[in-house]
């Protein structure tokens, strides 16, 4: 068994780990032989050196069986999930989920919280009064196989090499590492007990992959990775050069994907999203024989109320009230300050910082800048004008919903310099590639 500190050492000469000096890394870590300073230091020099797919598959695997696995016997689907790496107004996952189940998929979906400027589904969940985003390894199966799906945090017991080696890359400049977000992402998805996932690659200023092409080497990297250990996998790479959805934080979101489930209006970006990585979770469970039968799946889902059910019933499991999805605003937290932001001149959205609008809903405390940080579910933004829409001086923007009066001029005087009023442009698309 190799010292923490030789591994170290080869992997900063450029030397290719072996699976077994990976896995007594990963060991040491979990077992707390490990410091963080060695995780920090690992990190940087697979940051610097890569690492090859032989590596990536060892890392990921090691860090998986640091937890237990899941696993359904018995079902009558096959077991989806999809991941995103992150945006502003990214609630996908939210409205996917059940309709994949009304379709019927089983969806046992580990998720996370807000990370810097993006919303995480936990904290979107949690503005539902009573809903347990920690349930039981009991209720959370029973959740699954009586709902079709469950939404849970990651917990101690699932990849646990994962959360500490994530702490440590977030303090140490190293998150952006491909081989490193690969082994993080589809630990969690490996322990799932997954019979297809797909995955959401998102690209732009709003995304922790900017350039197209490293979100091109992310996916065909994850899709690789998972290959090896027998998961099978797709990729779509899509925008985040501007919010994907209506409305950007938690209580919002949630009302959002309500209206979307039974019917309500439905963002024409956020429904393309949807709709493509649903078809190809369809296609890869074998529950549709090609794109154009997904597609009317779907929609039948959606039209007859089966999705919106789903929905409900995962929520009333989970501890929410029984009936959330009929009467969401009388659940939900609303802001005591609630005023649009006017345009300052005539003209065309040009182009819109999505990060640093991320980062005014953090501001507003609808999210966190530190992980002990209490959220305020309330607070957020509503109704964008998108890119390529004409306005006229006092038209709104965006509708800005605060706590107070300070924060919502806080919240302003970011949007103002975020939201670039100029000449006309190209709307973009919502979806780039297929992998």
């Amino acid at each position: 068994m190799l010292l923490p500190a030789e591994i170290i050492k080869a992997k900063r000469d450029g030397q290719e780990l072996t699976a077994d000096a990976i896995r007594d890394f990963v060991g040491g870590i979990t077992v707390g032989q490990v410091s963080d300073a060695q995780i920090g230091a690992f990190a940087m020099a697979v940051y610097f050196q890569n690492m090859s797919m032989a590596e990536q598959s060892a890392l990921t695997l090691a860090m998986r069986d640091t937890g237990r696995c899941l696993q359904w016997p018995g079902l009558d689907g096959p077991v989806l999930d999809k991941h995103s790496t992150g945006g502003v107004g990214d609630l996908v996952s939210l409205v996917m989920a059940p309709m994949l189940a009304a379709c019927g998929a089983y969806v046992p979906m580990i998720t996370g919280r807000g990370l810097g400027h993006t919303g995480g589904t936990l904290d979107k969940l949690e503005s539902i009064p009573g809903f347990n985003v920690f349930p039981s390894e009991h209720t959370f199966n029973l959740s699954v196989r009586k709902s079709g799906l469950a939404m849970t945090g990651q917990g101690s017991d699932l990849a646990p090499a994962d959360g500490r080696m994530y702490a440590v890359r977030d303090v140490t400049a190293t998150v952006d590492s491909i081989p490193l977000i690969v082994a993080s992402i589809l630990s969690k998805k490996l322990a799932e007990g997954l019979d297809g996932l797909v995955l959401d690659i998102k690209t732009g200023n709003g995304a922790f992959m900017r350039e197209r092409n490293r979100a091109r080497d992310l996916a065909a990297n994850l899709i690789e990775v998972a290959g090896l250990a027998g998961l099978p996998c797709r990729a779509l790479i899509t925008d985040m050069n501007q919010p994907l959805a209506c409305s950007a934080g938690n209580a919002l979101e949630m009302i959002e994907t309500v209206e979307f489930l039974k019917g309500g209006y439905r963002h024409p970006r956020l429904e393309d999203v949807i709709f493509s990585v649903g078809i190809e979770m369809l296609l890869l469970g074998g529950l549709a024989e090609n794109q154009k039968s997904a597609r009317f799946m779907l929609s039948r889902v959606l039209e007859t109320g089966m999705a919106a059910e789903s929905f409900a019933r995962m929520v009333s499991m989970q501890g929410g009230p029984v009936d959330f999805v009929d009467h969401p605003a009388k659940y939900l937290p609303s802001a005591p300050v609630v005023r649009a932001l006017a345009a300052s001149a005539d003209g065309c959205i040009e182009c819109m910082d999505t990060r640093e609008i991320g980062l005014s809903i953090v501001t507003l405390g609808g999210g966190r800048r530190r992980v002990d940080d209490c959220i305020d579910h309330r607070v957020g933004l509503s109704d964008f004008c998108l890119v390529g829409n004409t306005v006229n001086k006092g038209d709104p923007l965006v509708i800005i919903h605060a706590a107070d009066e300070t924060a919502w001029h806080a919240a302003a005087e970011t949007l103002s310099k975020a939201i670039v009023i100029g000449r006309a442009k190209d709307t973009l698309p919502a979806v780039y590639e297929r992998f």
